[in-house]
Formats: C-alpha cells, sequence, structure tokens
C-alpha cells in the first residue's frame, strides 16, 4: 500500500477571469494589492488582466474574454437557436451566459460553486456539480431538456502534472456523461479541455452519440494556453 494520501476530490472552482470593473480602453488595469507576490508574479497576472480581449471585455462590458471564445464558437457551429435551453456548468463569472442571452437563448440555467451576480433571465445557483443532487435540480430549474450544455469547469491545479490532468478529465467526464443523459436529440455539448489532457476516450465516448465532434481552438484562448474546446454537434439520443 502508498503512503500517499489519495487525490482530493474533483471539484470545480476556478477564479473568475475578468469582470466589469474598468471600461475604458486606453488605461490598462492594474491590480489592487500586490501584497505577498513577487515581483515577476505581479507583472504576468497584470499581463493577463491587459490582454488585448481581457481590456476589449471589460470595454464592451462582458464579464471575461470567456464571451469571445463562446461567441467564436458559436459563429463557426451555429449553436444557440431564438428560443433554445441552455445548462452552463461552471458558470461564473457569467461571460458565456451574457453572449447566450444576448443570441437568442430563451431559457438558461447556470452553476459554479462561485456566486455569480444576477443576469436576468438567466438562473444561476450557487452550488458544487458533482453534488448527485444538482443534475435534476439543474433539469428541473429548465424546465425540461437543454438544447445546449456548455461545461466552462475546471479544477484548481495542484502543480502535480498527472493529478491535475486527471482532475481536468474526470470534471470533462462529468460534463459528458450529463450532456449525452439529458440533451434534446440534435443538442449540442461543449466543454473546456487542456492539450495533452488524456481526452482520447471521452472523444471516442462522445462520438458514440454526436454526428461530429471537433476540438477548437478560439483566438481569444491566450497563445500559450494549453486549452482547448471539444465541440460535439448533432446529438442522437
Amino acid at each position: 500500500m502508498s503512503d500517499e494520501e489519495p487525490p482530493p476530490k474533483r471539484r470545480m472552482v476556478r477564479l473568475p477571469t475578468g469582470g466589469n470593473d474598468g471600461v475604458g480602453r486606453g488605461k490598462p488595469a492594474r491590480l489592487k494589492t500586490a501584497k505577498g507576490r513577487r515581483p515577476s508574479s505581479q507583472a504576468w497576472l497584470e499581463r493577463q488582466i491587459n490582454a488585448p480581449f481581457s481590456a476589449e471585455a471589460r470595454a464592451m462590458g462582458y464579464r471575461s474574454r470567456a464571451a469571445f471564445k463562446f461567441t467564436e464558437i458559436d459563429d463557426r457551429f451555429k449553436l444557440v437557436k431564438p428560443g433554445c435551453k441552455i445548462i452552463d456548468l461552471g458558470c461564473a463569472p457569467g461571460g458565456w451566459v451574457q453572449m447566450a442571452i444576448k443570441r437568442g437563448a430563451g431559457k438558461i440555467v447556470g452553476i459554479d460553486l462561485l456566486p455569480v451576480d444576477p443576469l436576468p433571465p438567466a438562473e444561476m445557483i450557487q452550488m458544487d456539480f458533482t453534488d448527485p443532487a444538482a443534475g435534476p435540480l439543474l433539469i428541473e430549474m429548465l424546465g425540461g431538456p437543454p438544447d445546449i450544455v456548455l461545461s466552462d469547469m475546471a479544477p484548481n491545479t495542484v502543480g502535480h502534472r498527472e493529478t491535475d490532468h486527471l482532475r481536468i478529465v474526470g470534471l470533462i467526464e462529468l460534463a459528458a456523461a450529463f450532456a449525452i443523459e439529458v440533451l434534446k436529440p440534435g443538442g449540442s455539448f461543449v466543454a473546456k479541455a487542456f492539450q495533452g489532457g488524456e481526452t482520447a476516450q471521452i472523444i471516442r465516448d462522445l462520438k458514440k452519440h454526436f454526428d461530429k465532434v471537433q476540438h477548437v481552438k478560439p483566438k481569444a484562448s491566450r497563445a500559450d494556453s494549453s486549452e482547448v474546446f471539444l465541440v460535439a454537434t448533432g446529438f442522437r439520443g
């Protein structure tokens, strides 16, 4: 038997990536405090905040640069139809919800461990998606099966590559299983993944249920990030 402690329970917490504060383009955003941070860390964080898409998101009143990621994915795959129903897993701080509303979604329910400021008419709950009660509650709130399941969930990383990958893959597996269980025929599933995240088996499983499954890296994702998105369309039921 190994003396190592088991990996921590998978959770979907991640820090919000932006917000509504600071709407001007000409003035770079600065962190409120540098207490406890090395100068190199402070500089890196300010670069992320002032990256072009983050600055543009603030200027346009979007909650995060994720709004542009969702827009690019939707432009390409035409996911959001007028009046469609959407469940957003890991919805904080609300960038995807904002754009789905803007693009005509009829009903949106989101869930996150972090609190999310209201975005009517969407409904968002602060709850752990890994809780067995979460899935049924989301369907009840939505009033029936969704047309789209979105997942921007990502776990807190621990700095151990293999462990972090397993935690990421675990969340994608949960989101994919949920989508396969609840989607309407013809529906779509979008999930954040990471290159090298051992998603081959997930893709094989998705291909059994969807007409098309693709990897997409939106332009709004940082070039130095391994972030990609799995987009599965044409759910066969």
